[in-house]
């Protein structure tokens, strides 16, 4: 696996941080790490994007490419337009990862939002992308109440697609879990149809670099090279 495809089931889940755990682990691991956002959308020029967060989480031997940068917090396509700047589309996605994929020896392709967020006006879509790259999907669920249908949906969506889904890895895992999120965390292999790959802890993010690496991989499972297994 060179190249893996990172989604989330919705906003605001805990994306970029479980992108960042995925990078340290492979990087402590002697592994070389490419990290590629191909639209960043809410982020005036010259602020630091969810690449720099992974840079700054998981350290600076992490290449990091943003294909394009719109400064509304929309759909790609739909800040694309408003701002009067090109789409991106999945070739140019695609190209991008496989140029990386010839010097790193894992590129992690960070999606916006959800699966079927649209790139372009034509439609586009991150799953276009992985299926050129013919790519695995991680997905990035919510822990609480409503995520086990947001995952099932994700999940038809990519083996409708004829995708493979790697698994699942909770984005933000509540340091004190309800009964909804310890349910949950029991049932996601059986609704996702594919494995449970691990944690990410609520506020993992606002850890500093060298704490964030030394516990990454207590939050991710051995599939993805980490220790983490399922309480």
């Amino acid at each position: 696996m060179s190249v893996l495809v990172v989604s989330g089931t919705g906003t605001e889940i805990g994306k970029t941080v479980t992108t960042a755990a995925v990078a340290a682990v492979a990087l402590a691991a002697g592994r070389s790490v490419a990290v590629l956002k191909p639209a960043q959308t809410g982020v005036a020029p010259g602020e630091p994007g969810d690449v720099d967060e992974v840079v700054r989480l998981a350290g600076d031997r992490v290449t990091a490419v943003e294909l394009a940068r719109y400064p509304e917090p929309l759909a790609p396509s739909t800040a694309a337009r408003r701002a009067g700047l090109p789409a991106v589309s999945p070739a140019e996605v695609a190209e991008t990862a496989q140029k990386l994929a010839a010097s790193h020896d894992l590129v992690l392709v960070e999606g916006a939002g959800g699966l079927l967020v649209r790139f372009d006006e034509a439609g586009s879509t991150l799953a276009d992308a992985a299926r050129l790259l013919e790519a695995p999907v991680l997905v990035v669920a919510a822990a609480g109440l409503g995520t086990l249908n947001a995952t099932a949906l994700t999940g038809e969506a990519l083996r409708a697609r004829g995708l493979r889904q790697l698994g699942v890895v909770i984005g933000r895992w509540p340091a004190v879990p309800d009964l909804a999120s310890r349910c949950n965390a029991l049932e996601f292999a059986e609704v996702a149809g594919a494995p449970l790959l691990g944690a990410v802890p609520d506020g993992a993010g606002v850890l500093g670099g060298g704490e964030f690496r030394a516990r990454a991989g207590g939050w991710l499972g051995v599939e993805l090279g980490g220790t983490w297994v399922l309480p």
